[in-house]
């Protein structure tokens, strides 16, 4: 995990569901898939929302 006032590196908390949410940056008990990004090398990056941000801005989680 990582230290307080860090945002988590790729592989810990915001890589699982329910860990980080993109949106608000932040951790979530609710968070869900909701998008990747590809990148130039690599494999794309997961993206999740909790709740409140998929209300709020729209997002549809993948199945």
């Amino acid at each position: 995990m990582s230290e307080p006032g860090h945002a988590p590196t790729p592989g810990t908390d915001k890589d699982r569901p329910g860990g980080w949410c993109h949106w608000h940056e932040g951790p979530s008990g609710t968070a869900l898939l909701v998008g990747a990004h590809e990148r130039n090398s690599g494999p794309p990056f997961a993206l999740y929302a909790c709740a409140p941000c998929r209300e709020q801005r729209g997002l549809i989680p993948l199945a």
